[in-house]
């Protein structure tokens, strides 16, 4: 597995190794020492699956707050996704920032968003399934989030048509109104 961090150095790309033959494959998809050699020690105890039928289907920009603050491995096993990360920890460099990739089945890459990052994806083609691990569970008082296309941020989306979205991301508040739980 290789790891390669993006503009924003805390954001990772894992891109693991698949093994096959004429039988199919085998690919060692996480493994805690190689995160660990990058400095990423935090346990997942939880994984989630997502599926969305629809090309254009937005999910984001989520976060979870502390005392139940999430860090994130994201990775496509059918379909692919635009995933994007949003720096929203006061004090950094990189605050208001954001990175994409285009995760999906056939580049097997995945993407590690830490915490203090707010998440989302637009998926690229109908029947898309995302695989996430978690570091912390679902705790629905600490579930918020940003508004999608805040323009102070400027996520460059790779829309065609307008997205498909849930009523709770339609009315996220802009970075500009959220209290910043995060600090570096």
């Amino acid at each position: 597995m290789t790891i390669t961090p993006t503009e924003i150095p805390d954001v990772l790309i894992l891109s693991p190794k698949k093994h096959g033959d004429a039988r199919g494959f085998f690919s060692e998809v996480y493994k805690e020492s190689v995160l660990a050699e990058h400095g990423f020690t935090e346990a997942f105890i939880q994984d989630n699956h997502a599926y969305s039928a629809e090309a254009g289907v937005l999910r984001g920009l989520h976060y979870q707050s502390p005392p139940f603050a999430q860090d994130k491995l994201v990775r496509v096993v059918r379909g692919s996704i635009y995933d994007v990360a949003v720096d929203i920890r006061k004090g950094s460099a990189t605050f208001g920032k954001w990175v994409g990739v285009e995760l999906s089945a056939d580049n097997w890459q995945q993407l590690l968003v830490p915490k203090g990052f707010a998440h989302g994806y637009l998926t690229l083609e109908p029947d898309t399934e995302v695989l996430y691990k978690v570091t912390n569970r679902y705790a629905p008082e600490c579930d918020k989030g940003v508004l999608w296309n805040d323009a102070e941020i400027g996520v460059d989306w790779p829309l065609k048509g307008e997205p498909i979205l849930s009523a709770k991301d339609e009315v996220q508040p802009l970075l500009s109104e959220i209290e910043l739980e995060f600090t570096l």
